[in-house]
């Protein structure tokens, strides 16, 4: 059965949305503003490790996540989401680094672009680390601000001067 819960973070509602587990729920997606899922049935409980994980990660105590992960996606998606998880807090990769680490060939980094995208798990795999050749802030499921905070946040990016 699917289920979900929401909670409040610096970058908006987040909703969590599971598989119930004999210990809690295996994550299947962590969105960013977005509605509740249809036909998912709300329950907090199963999903307490994980927002203890995210108040962590938010209050700067936590760098990465051990959360039971179960996100649908086809085997380039979940070799290119490995190595999205890879990428150390704090760091950042480009496309065509990721494309290199997984051995698929230039022609394929827009492939690459759209697996990264795909990711289902926001912030637990930290697509936000991601960004364009240039170091341009490309692409963000939850959009370009909060990929911004997200990576100053983590120190990856200096804080805009106002």
């Amino acid at each position: 059965m699917n289920i979900y819960t929401t909670i409040d973070s610096p970058i908006g509602r987040i909703v969590l949305t599971g598989e119930e587990t004999a210990t809690g729920a295996a994550l299947t997606a962590v969105k960013i503003g977005t509605p509740a899922p249809e036909g998912a049935t709300r329950s907090d409980a199963p999903f307490a490790e994980a927002v203890r994980q995210l108040a962590e990660y938010f209050a700067g105590e936590r760098t990465d996540f051990d959360l039971d992960l179960r996100p649908a996606g086809t085997d380039f998606q979940h070799r290119v989401w490995a190595e999205v998880a890879a990428v150390p807090y704090g760091r950042t990769t480009t496309y065509g680094e990721v494309a290199a680490r997984i051995g698929a060939p230039r022609d394929r980094i827009r492939a690459v672009g759209a697996a990264v995208g795909a990711n289902p798990l926001l912030i637990v795999r930290p697509c936000h680390r991601v960004i364009g050749a240039g170091g341009a802030l490309t692409g963000y499921a939850a959009g370009i601000e909060r990929k911004r905070f997200l990576l100053t946040h983590e120190g990856a990016l200096q804080p805009a001067l106002i």
